[in-house]
Order: structure tokens, then sequence, then C-alpha cells
């Protein structure tokens, strides 16, 4: 009889609909303190007078299509397992649609500064994890109609990340203005599941470790196949061994403690404007957004000396959704660390050192897998993970050691055309981003429209002037569009001239990156003065960093100058030509000591012997 019993509530148990959050997701929650709410918000701008019933009205039509909206979180007993989503059976949409009026003066500070206040607090974790605050009487905002609302939606990060984020937004807003005269349908009846006893949880989790005993040493070894399988392609396609993911990173005053009242401003930036200066400069979108971010951030630190002599490193949140995932909300990310160039004042070599980062990190992500990276939080027994996320913040353990990053830099590719909410016109939307003790700052670039938001956020404590910074923002992307606007110039007069020596260029520069060994004993840079005619191309040559670069640039602290007539480089390239002939006939010239004259040649020479 005892066995029938026990038999029949393993199989309730078994039975239940309630599904236990992923180890990923757990990491946002366990963050998660009175100072340091682990929620994503978005402050939507909709134009002209929304009304509040139809708002709610159409919400409640769609609750069905989120499923997560109606459930809460149920913890196992004693907190032995990752908690599990089940149905809320007290589900009231009132508990978490708030209707307020935008204080006077109704302007685009004081709705920043209530979106702050409503973004400080905290979500009932008791409750579903979401909120929704409808702000009207935006009256004094410029480029905006009077009598505008703004939304602002908060979610736990346990439920979604940036890229579920955007799949919610298609099923809440239209891609037409039709809907101002069509009725939503009825909100479809809700029938919640019974909530599953103390008993039942904590015998569907037994229940789920001996279905699987091994998964925490299968998953670490699945990892360890796939870093191992990366190692030997990268040392057999690129003849060098993979290198261990590992910056030096200093310490700001970005990675302190921090205070409860959240801080934010945001820099609005043109699409077609980044796109420009990504073709021109043969980089991604996210290689200029790191670079605008990385100049701003400079800035901001060198005005309160307090730049770093090293670079910061950015965490930068790589989604690893398959296709059709986008609209299932959960936690589908991977993070890159990337040195962003703050130690760089040019904003062309801060550009380039950039874009080399990343190319790294892509392929260090690519060599483990990034679903493998992913899989590894799940690996993380409960318990442990529990207690080093309040033992983190409990006892200052930042304090004693250097971070693992400096900033978080995010980009979200969000809907390219206008979006519609019961035909009023969506003018804006911009993402908050939570941040916790030892990472204070965090900026989110979310597309829209035709425009990219960068909006940052942090405390009050770590970042009282987020709008100054914002303004930082603004002008590190005015002047590095600046530059590479002149430099597009030069380049569409150089591809109308067309250089033969360019292919002689980029073989150098792979031999250079499949042959590191070179670079340990050189910290000189070279500087090539290429003629054909009176038009003249210059490349530099640059050892004296820890990882070498050859780009198409002049620079006056060249150690040696190398003259030489663009055909005759491509002929010496082509092995038609010897260097030490064209050193005899002059037809090669070199301005420096005979010292790094020499030690040019042996490195030119190498190279036209190995190609």
């Amino acid at each position: 009889m005892a066995k029938k019993v026990i038999t029949e509530l393993l199989q309730d148990a078994i039975e239940t609909s309630a599904q236990q959050i992923s180890g990923q997701d757990a990491t946002f929650l366990y963050a998660d303190s009175p100072s340091s709410p682990m929620h994503i918000a978005t402050l939507t701008i909709v134009e002209d007078s929304l009304k509040f019933d139809d708002f709610k009205e159409l919400v409640a039509s769609k609750l069905h299509l989120i499923p997560k909206f109606r459930k809460r979180l149920l913890n196992v007993p004693l907190k032995l397992d990752y908690p599990y989503w089940v149905d809320d059976p007290n589900f009231d949409i009132d508990l978490h649609l708030n209707r307020v009026k935008l204080p006077d003066p109704a302007n685009w500070k004081t709705l920043r500064d209530l979106t702050s206040n409503i973004f400080s607090s905290s979500l009932d974790l008791k409750r579903p994890l979401w909120s929704v605050y409808f702000i009207e009487g935006l009256d004094e905002i410029s480029h905006i109609p009077k009598g505008s609302v703004a939304i602002v939606t908060k979610v736990h990060h346990v439920m979604i990340d940036g890229s579920s984020g955007v799949g919610i937004m298609g099923i809440l807003f239209d891609k037409e203005n039709d809907g101002k005269n069509t009725k939503p349908s009825k909100p479809k009846p809700f029938d919640p599941e019974p909530l599953p006893d103390e008993l039942s949880l904590l015998l569907k989790s037994t229940y789920g470790f001996f279905k699987n005993p091994l998964k925490i040493p299968k998953l670490i070894s699945e990892t360890a196949v796939s870093m191992m399988k990366g190692k030997l392609s990268a040392q057999l396609k690129n003849k060098k061994t993979f290198q261990k993911n590992t910056f030096p990173v200093p310490k700001t005053i970005f990675n302190n403690s921090i205070s409860p009242k959240r801080t934010w401003g945001t820099a609005i930036l043109s699409f077609d404007r980044i796109n420009t200066l990504r073709k021109i400069m043969e980089v991604s979108i996210n290689d200029i957004i790191l670079a605008i971010c990385a100049g701003g951030i400079r800035r901001y630190l060198e005005e309160r000396d307090e730049l770093p002599a090293q670079p910061l490193v950015a965490n930068v949140p790589i989604s690893i959704r398959v296709k059709g995932e986008k609209q299932k909300m959960n936690n589908q990310i991977s993070n890159m660390m990337v040195r962003i160039a703050t130690h760089i004042k040019d904003p062309i070599e801060r550009l380039e050192y950039i874009q080399d980062q990343t190319n790294l990190g892509k392929t260090r992500h690519k060599a483990v897998g990034a679903k493998a990276l992913a899989k590894m939080a799940d690996a993380v027994p409960f318990g442990l993970a529990n207690l080093a996320a309040g033992l983190y913040s409990k006892y200052n353990i930042k304090e004693f050691h250097r971070p693992p990053f400096n900033v978080t830099i995010t980009n979200v590719p969000g809907p390219k055309g206008l979006l519609y909410i019961k035909g009023h016109k969506i003018v804006g939307i911009f993402g908050l981003t939570p941040v916790l003790d030892g990472f204070g700052l965090i900026i989110a670039a979310f597309s829209y429209n035709g425009q990219v938001t960068i909006t940052t956020t942090s405390d009050a404590k770590t970042m009282p002037d987020a709008d100054k910074f914002s303004r930082y923002i603004r002008e590190s992307a005015n002047e590095l569009e600046e530059i590479i606007l002149k430099k597009g110039k030069e380049k569409t007069i150089e591809k109308i001239i067309k250089f033969k020596s360019a292919s002689f260029f980029t073989a150098f520069r792979k031999h250079l990156k499949e042959n590191t060994s070179l670079n340990k004993s050189r910290k000189a840079i070279y500087n090539f003065e290429i003629h054909q005619g009176s038009n003249k191309a210059y490349w530099t040559l640059d050892f004296s960093k820890k990882e070498v670069s050859l780009t198409k640039r002049k620079t006056s602290k060249a150690n040696l100058n190398i003259i030489i007539d663009d055909a005759i480089l491509f002929d010496l390239f082509k092995g038609k030509l010897l260097i030490e002939e064209l050193q005899i006939q002059e037809r090669i010239t070199f301005e420096g000591t005979k010292k790094d004259t020499n030690t040019f040649i042996k490195l030119i020479s190498s190279f036209l012997e190995k190609k």
C-alpha cells in the first residue's frame, strides 16, 4: 500500500506542468537584492493620447500569448534546487498595471527622473515578475505631440533576455497603424493549475537528479571536448596555439559598491550614420558602437583623473538563439570579453584595436561553442550558486579582487520599421538594464526605425551625472564620424587610383598573424610611403604594442620610413625583383638607423621566402 502511494505521488510530481528555471536564468534571480533589483525595463514613447482603458484591454487580450506573465516562481523546500515556474492562482492584471500622471514640468528631465524611481524599486518575487507604468501627460517634450504617453515596462531578467524582449514587442505592438478603431479580441479564460505542494516539488526535483545523476560531470566533459576540438581546429587552421581568454582587468570607479537609486541617460544616433561609418572602415556595427562607447568612457574617466593605463574590458553579451527561438521567454546568451582600447587617444586607432579584439573574441567563442558555455551555468549545484551570490554582496568580496570586467555593453537589434499600438505611433524605445555591486555601469544600444538609442544605466553613487556621460557618447560619435568621413574621401580617391601593392599588404598581414613568434623581439614602428605618380598611400606596421598591427594610415612616430614606388613593391611581392638589388639601385629608400633597416630587411625577406 505504501509503495503504491509513493508511486502515485511520484507520478503526480513528474506530470505536473511546473517548469524548472535553468542555471543561467537562476544567476539573475540570485543576484537580486534591494540595492540590485535584477529586472530589465523599456521606456516606450507613444504619440498622441492613447487611453489607459484601451491599453489595458489590449494587454489583457494578449496575455495568453505570453504565458509567463501569469506564472510565478515557487521554491523547492529548503531551497535545495532551482525554483519552478507555476501558474499563479491569484493573478490579477490590476496588480501589474499602474496609471500615473507625469508631474510638472512635464518635460524630458521629469520623465527621466520618474522612470529612474520606477526602475529603482524591486518586483514582488511572490507574484508574476512584471509590471507596467502608464504615464500620461507628456506635454513639454520637444518633437513629441502634447498629451502623448510613456509606458515603462519592467520584466525580471530571470524571465527574458534582450532578444526575447524584442519578441514580446512583436506580440504587443502592430506594424500597421490601422488598429485605432479595431476592437481587441476578448481575453482568453485563464484556468490555472493548482499550486503543487512542497512534497511534489521535492519529488520532481529528486526525480530529475536521479534521472541524470551524471549531469554535472557530463556537462563539464562535453565542454572540455568542445574546447579541445576548438584548440585543435585553431592549430590546424592558423598553425598557432589557441590562446587562453584572460585579460588584465584594471579596477575602476565602475567596480565598487552601488546605491539603490538608479540613474540613466540616453544618446540617440542615426542608424544610417553608423552604417556609413561601418562600410568605410569595413568593420561591424557592433565594433562602431563599442568604439563610440569607449570614447565616451575614456573622456568621462579622464575628466575625473580616473583613467587607468590599461584598457578597460567590456562584457559583450552574445545571443545564442537559433532560428525560431526569438519569442521564447528565457535567457539564451553567452558572453565575450573585449578590451575596448580606452588607453588609446586616437579614435581610428581605438576602432582598429577594438576590431582586432572582437575578431579574436569571436574566434575563441566559436572554438569553445556558445551552447557549451551557456550550459555550464546548469552544471553549478544550486546551493553553491545561491550561496556564492549572497556572499559576494554581503561580504564585499569585490573589494578583495580585480573585477572580471569593467562594463557591460550590449547591442540588441530591434524592429527596422515603425511600430504602433492601437493606431498610435511609437516614437522611441529606450532600454534600461540592471546593475549590481562591482558592476555599476551597463550600456545598452537598441535600434528601432532608423535610430539607435545608446542608453546608460548606473546608480547615483557610481554615476550621478548619467546625462553628462550621454553627452560624451554623442560627442564621441561625432568625433569618430568626422575622422572616418574624411578617411572615406581618401579611400574613394585611392579606389579610383587602385594601388597594385595592396595585395602585398594583405598577404603580409596574414603572414604576421600566422607567425606570432616574429613579434616577440620587436618594438619598432615602420611607416610605408607608397608612390604612384603624384599620388601617395601610407601604411603603418606597429610592433610597439602587445599585438602587432598593420593599418592603412600614416604615423609620425615611426622608427623607420620605407619609401618605394607602387609598381616596384608589387614586382618585389611577385618575386620579379630582390630587395637587395632595389637597395643597391636606390629604388627603395630607408629613413632611419642602420639597425632598424637591417631588422626590417630580414623581416621582409623571411616573408617573401615563405609566401
